[in-house]
């Protein structure tokens, strides 16, 4: 017999749900499911619309800023462990990056309009949800920061 995974409990080990209690992890558990990326495929497009969250179970992403007539830049690569695509949070609700599986790469991929629907019915879950991303959305501007100086310098400099 095959024993399927259940979505709760992947996403009770997953470390962005570490501490939250049992009544919202089951909330958003309802808007899970699971999605594979074979090496070399794009998860999402810069641009694209962000109807979506990922939380990676296994595999690599890169987060990738397209440049015309050159090859992209990559931001950060991500790991188990890590979530992609917090542009769901924010209007105008647009990928601010490019993110392609390096290798086979299984993800869970949380539906934005779900969970928004779920956010509007219960505020303190929306705010504890808030607050787990704000750390992601610091770290990733401040790595793309990063690669920027890397490449072009400090002004100063």
């Amino acid at each position: 017999m095959v024993h399927i995974e259940g979505l709760d409990r992947i996403l009770r080990e997953h470390p962005f749900f570490a501490g939250m209690i049992d009544e919202y992890r089951e909330l958003v558990s309802g808007c899970a499911a699971n999605v594979v990326v074979s090496a070399g495929d794009y998860v999402y497009r810069e641009g694209d619309a962000a109807n979506s969250f990922y939380l990676i179970r296994h595999g690599r992403v890169t987060l990738e800023v397209h440049v015309p007539g050159k090859d992209p830049i990559i931001v950060e690569t991500l790991k188990a462990g890590d979530l992609m695509n917090w542009s769901w949070l924010v209007p105008p609700h647009r990928a601010s990056f490019d993110a392609r599986a390096v290798e086979l790469t299984r993800l869970v991929s949380l539906d934005a309009t779900c969970l928004c629907g779920k956010m509007e019915n219960d505020s303190a879950l929306g705010y504890e949800l808030h607050k787990r991303f704000a750390p992601v959305i610091v770290d990733r501007l401040a790595a793309a920061r990063h690669q920027m100086i890397d490449m072009y310098g400090h002004p100063n400099g």
